[in-house]
């Protein structure tokens, strides 16, 4: 057991290293401890920044799963992972904790790889019962008597997946808990003692036997008696307690109680821990999202995600910006536009601030669509608006996306329906890591007939692009840009839409081209800067069209230079696959030209700082430099590191 003497105010923390020195304390010494790792919690993040109101919410509840059930034997499932710090801290990993979302350090997200008790990888909403179910099934069917417990946010109930899991679960015999952790009351009736009190009955082994003999009793019966029989104890039970969703999902619902009082939660998850009930069973749990913080108690994002922090006031550490977040450039833009224009209409999946929509949606209540934790719906639903002549812009993270890639392809592209995807935190993302990053939207939408595929090299670009998209009016479109400050030029009040499909060439030369697709152009610029001063005379263009590919501009660079360098912070089979297979079909790789193109990696990058991230992918100035270097048989390349 691991001692950590240097916080006198957590004794009975400091003696608990994993969840069986947490099982051997007395009943009555988890309030303290709960207590303490809620501070303990606190503290930890105010060092860091990440996800601090989720997991005060669950602080509790955590203390009692890890008490009531045999983790890691017993496994414990956690949705999203934003709310899995105090559960990080009592598996193992409090020595770490002040090294989360650091590069080396620990994941803001559960992972198998970091523990044993992360028995499977979230960073994105809705995975848990899915998931959850998969090790019932295969539980059951190697003959193994432990317990799965999926804890899932009422966010991630607006999610799709969920409900298809519950579906499939409920159609099963698979003993498997699920612990709907409700975190703003958007779902729950009032939680007190009466409810308390039922949620211990309807979830205790005598109920059980009764129901189990009402049930074999009831077959006796003809079958219209049976079932209706069957229908009046779920909706008895639905009617007192609000579960009647999930009965007829076929789960046994269990609340809903007070995820904060242990004298609730303890008795009812040993009942349902030890019933012997054959199929899914529903706790639902009622939390606060920052619970015992008073700063987060009172935001009204309740602390969601947070940077550094004074613990005594609550104030956040954010440096003063140099110039607006891309995503907020794009709400600008998207503004400008709809002064003008009635049919332009916004839709998010939960994201309104982090999209940047929370001002549109200000200055247009009824055109600006949250749809939830919802991307397959999202992209559906601005298809109709589309057929119906709206102007539909879907603005959505790139990872995010790709949970919609069937709609994308099904109700839009194939149909030539133009809805305008908004594609933010495209590349690296620092912190958030690998389920974050941006990587594939580029190949993913590349490789779909009809869309046009655009990126900014700065903000004043983005403000073109939203102003490009307003005017594709025949099929489908896109637009991607970073996580981020963008470079803090001064910008226009509205953009000016682009000729399709043309790049630009911003500076002139005669040995190298560089070929940027994206944000990279600064990078690209700075490394014509050094070739320069080596007597390598540079051509700088910015392609800003991926599809439809300018074949007039890429012909130029190919046929009047003897090195050509493709840059763009994505995966390999994105822009650079496109520019080759023009070449490739039209000749222009037969004279000797030599191609060097520079994507992300065929690899994983952690979490880390973006620029550190950036470095490690190779998609610097000085990679730039090395790769033309090595071209021209002048240096060797400089292989990025991998992840």
């Amino acid at each position: 057991m691991t001692k950590l003497g240097h916080n006198s105010k957590t004794p009975l923390l400091d003696g608990v290293d994993l969840p069986a020195d947490l099982r051997a304390l007395k009943e009555n010494d988890l309030r303290q401890l709960a207590d303490e790792l809620r501070d303990e919690v606190i503290d930890a993040v105010s060092v860091t920044g990440g996800h601090l109101g989720a997991g005060l919410g669950v602080v509790e509840l955590t203390v009692a799963l890890h008490y009531v059930f045999d983790t890691p034997r017993d496994r414990l499932i956690w949705d999203v992972g934003h709310q899995c710090y105090p559960h990080k801290i009592l598996t193992g990993r409090r020595d770490k904790i002040r090294t989360l979302r650091q590069g080396g350090g620990l994941s803001g997200f559960t992972s198998r790889k970091e523990s044993e008790y992360d028995p499977f990888g979230a960073a994105h909403a809705a995975t848990s019962i899915s998931a959850g179910l998969g090790y019932a099934v295969g539980r059951d069917l190697a003959q193994r008597d432990n317990s799965v417990v999926a804890v899932i946010g009422d966010g991630s109930m607006t999610a799709g997946m969920a409900y298809e899991a519950m579906n499939n679960a409920g159609a099963t015999d698979s003993r498997l808990i699920v612990i709907l952790n409700d975190n703003d009351m958007s779902i729950a009736p009032p939680v007190g003692a009466l409810s308390a009190h039922l949620s211990q009955i309807l979830s205790s082994q005598p109920y059980q036997s009764v129901r189990h003999l009402g049930k074999v009793v009831a077959k006796k019966f003809p079958r219209s008696l049976s079932t209706a029989a069957k229908r009046a104890e779920e909706y008895a039970r639905g009617f007192l307690t609000g579960g009647t969703l999930f009965e007829e999902l076929g789960f046994f619902y269990v609340g809903p109680i007070d995820g904060h009082n242990l004298d609730h939660l303890l008795p009812v998850l040993r009942n349902v821990r030890d019933s012997d009930y054959e199929g899914p069973v529903l706790v639902h749990v009622v939390t606060k999202k920052g619970k015992g913080y008073a700063p987060a108690e009172s935001a009204a994002d309740k602390y969601h995600g947070v940077a550094k922090f004074d613990v005594v006031t609550g104030k956040q550490a954010k440096p003063t910006p140099k110039a607006p977040a891309y995503q907020n450039v794009f709400g600008a833009g998207l503004i400008a536009e709809a002064e003008h224009d009635e049919t332009i209409v916004a839709v998010n999946a939960a994201m309104p601030s982090g999209t940047g929509l929370n001002k549109f949606a200000e200055r247009f209540p009824d055109r600006c669509f949250d749809v939830g934790i919802a991307e397959q719906h999202a992209v559906t639903f601005c298809g109709g608006l589309a057929c119906e002549g709206f102007k539909p812009f879907a603005a959505i993270y790139s990872t995010f996306l790709q949970r919609a890639y069937d709609q994308v392809i099904h109700d839009v592209a194939i149909q030539s329906l133009p809805v305008r995807f908004a594609i933010d935190r495209a590349g690296m993302v620092g912190a958030d890591g690998v389920t974050h990053q941006g990587t594939y939207d580029i190949a993913y939408l590349g490789c779909l007939p009809g869309f046009v595929l655009m990126a900014p090299s700065d903000e004043v670009e983005l403000m073109h692009m939203v102003a490009t998209a307003v005017q594709i009016d025949d099929r489908p479109s896109a637009f991607r840009y970073p996580r981020g400050e963008a470079t803090g030029i001064e910008m226009p009040a509205r953009g000016t839409p682009l000729e399709i499909g043309k790049g630009r060439v911003l500076r002139e030369g005669t040995k190298v081209a560089i070929l940027s697709y994206g944000t990279r152009l600064a990078e690209a610029l700075r490394a014509a800067d050094e070739l320069g001063a080596r007597g390598l005379s540079t051509t700088v263009a910015d392609a800003r069209f991926a599809k439809p590919l300018d074949h007039d501009l890429v012909r130029r660079l190919a046929s009047e230079h003897e090195v050509l360098i493709t840059i763009e912070e994505g995966s390999i089979g994105g822009f650079a696959t496109f520019v080759m297979q023009y070449m490739a079909q039209n000749g222009l790789l037969d004279n000797g030209l030599k191609f060097r193109p520079i994507t992300i990696p065929d690899a994983w990058f952690d979490h880390d700082k973006p620029e550190i991230q950036v470095e490690a992918a190779g998609l610097n100035a000085k990679h730039i430099v090395a790769a033309a270097l090595q071209a021209l048989g002048q240096a060797q390349v400089e292989s990025p590191a991998r992840a």
